[in-house]
């Protein structure tokens, strides 16, 4: 089994100095936290793309291991000792308790890649690691009748693709992300024991739906959202892991399918439509404010030469009144220079264009064919004045990048397109629908308005209240 990270030092360096440390984690160590991860994670992909190969005698070992610890005692004479006929039907016979499909010839189980051999990797840690809960799980099932018992071998197979398609092994890391789960810095062979505590979740969750074999790509699609809801609540330990992911039974996974399929209904009622597009307007002049109010408080950026190396940096911030952009060379360790001290200006009604990624000249120059795709996405110029001059910028994050050239638009009387925008949009609409609907709750939302009645014949029934002015 290869083990998470290299060296057991480095992981609980990170697991205690970075991931539980009193200050809070920037961008850039979770980034490194991130690629850690996914290379520590890829270590397992050879495994996984690795089919069994039926003539190999260590791997037939592994099968044989993985049988003789669920159904050999010493009480009963060992398969061995039995003739050849014999043996080999008792062998068929168990490994079909086991859960195998081609039970005759297991290994036909385990030659669909992924997850190749890093099926029975996961099955063989978890009857060694765990021996009693792995035979609790086979004794168990092969006691129930043949339609209601959890196939433990095509489980395995099963959970350890999806434990693969979570966690994205065999995926090369993304220059941006930030992603990662701390769990996986904090215990050793992370990966074989995530799998030993969602097999047994997987046997507890087939017992709730009291599942028959028709029922099992469903309770795989159970198993897959547990796992995935709980993951992304990034517990910090295996142990927490365990109790969210058991807590989150068949019963409460019905209750959020439902709440969530009830709250799609409600934003795509056609009411809530026509609401979402008349907040529109009201929102997009926050997001607007917002954004110039940060242009105005300035960020710090770094001179990126042809050498890639970061050793100048520049400050830039807009004006209080929102007519020029002022920037500056400033030393290292300057947060937030006062905007006198800036000497350069540019008019803001002298901009005439905003470019981004491939299209900046910073990019185009010499040697920008080899800049990564990173910097790329980080890269924005201003072109300004009648002589087409401009000021190139590589924004330090992403989130920065967004808010200046969503800024830069809005002084240009343009719209904004990051997808910072969409998604702050999507948040504040979200809440003042909320709120809006706050006292609607539990009532369901006509598609179309009512109907106006008819006026009646008469108005006989209105009372004459001129009497008692009199």
């Amino acid at each position: 089994m290869i083990d998470f990270l290299w060296k057991k030092d480095v992981r609980q360096f990170v697991h205690k100095k970075i991931i539980h440390s009193s200050e809070s984690m920037g961008d850039e160590m979770a980034h490194y936290l991130y690629v850690l991860q996914s290379l520590s994670l890829n270590l397992l992909e050879p495994r996984m793309k690795t089919s069994m190969d039926p003539y190999n005698p260590e791997q037939r070992e592994f099968l044989q291991t993985l049988r003789q610890s669920a159904f050999e005692s010493e009480s009963e004479p060992p398969a061995s000792h039995l003739n050849t006929e014999r043996r080999r039907s008792l062998c068929s016979k168990e490994f079909k308790k086991l859960g195998f499909t081609n039970y005759s010839n297991p290994s036909l189980d385990l030659c669909h890649t992924p997850p190749g051999l890093l099926a029975l990797d996961n099955m063989v840690y978890f009857s060694n690691r765990w021996p009693n809960a792995y035979s609790r799980f086979v004794l168990e099932n092969s006691s129930r009748e043949d339609k209601h018992e959890c196939p433990f071998a095509r489980s395995s197979v099963r959970l350890t693709l999806i434990l693969c398609e979570s966690l994205r092994i065999g995926e090369p890391p993304s220059e941006t992300g930030q992603n990662f789960h701390p769990l996986f810095f904090a215990q050793d062979n992370c990966f074989a024991e995530l799998f030993c505590i969602c097999i047994q979740l997987l046997n507890k969750t087939w017992k709730e739906m009291r599942a028959t074999q028709e029922d099992f790509d469903k309770v795989m699609q159970v198993v897959r959202e547990q796992i995935i809801r709980t993951l992304t609540s990034n517990p910090t330990s295996l142990e927490l892991f365990r109790t969210k992911v058991y807590s989150l039974n068949y019963s409460e996974i019905l209750k959020l399918r439902q709440t969530e399929r009830m709250h799609q209904e409600e934003i795509l009622a056609a009411p809530v439509l026509t609401l979402r597009e008349k907040l529109k307007p009201e929102l997009l002049e926050l997001i607007k404010q917002q954004r110039l109010n940060r242009l105005c408080e300035g960020t710090l950026f770094r001179k990126i030469s042809s050498r890639r190396r970061q050793d100048k940096l520049w400050y830039c911030r807009l004006s209080p009144n929102y007519k020029v952009l002022h920037y500056g060379d400033v030393d290292d360790g300057t947060e937030n220079p006062p905007i006198e001290s800036l000497q350069e200006k540019i008019p803001v009604a002298d901009i005439k264009a905003l470019l981004i990624g491939k299209d900046c000249p910073h990019m185009r120059e010499k040697g920008a064919g080899k800049q990564n795709k990173d910097v790329l996405e980080l890269a924005f110029t201003i072109t300004y004045d009648l002589e087409e001059c401009c000021l190139n910028f590589i924004a330090p994050t992403r989130y920065e990048f967004c808010l200046w050239t969503d800024g830069l638009n809005v002084l240009m009387g343009r719209e904004m397109i990051s997808e910072r925008t969409r998604s702050d949009l999507d948040i504040l609409l979200s809440m003042e629908i909320k709120l809006r609907l706050l006292d609607l709750e539990s009532i369901p939302i006509p598609d179309a308005p009512p109907t106006i009645p008819k006026p009646p014949s008469n108005f006989n029934f209105c009372y004459d209240f001129s009497h008692i002015e009199q």
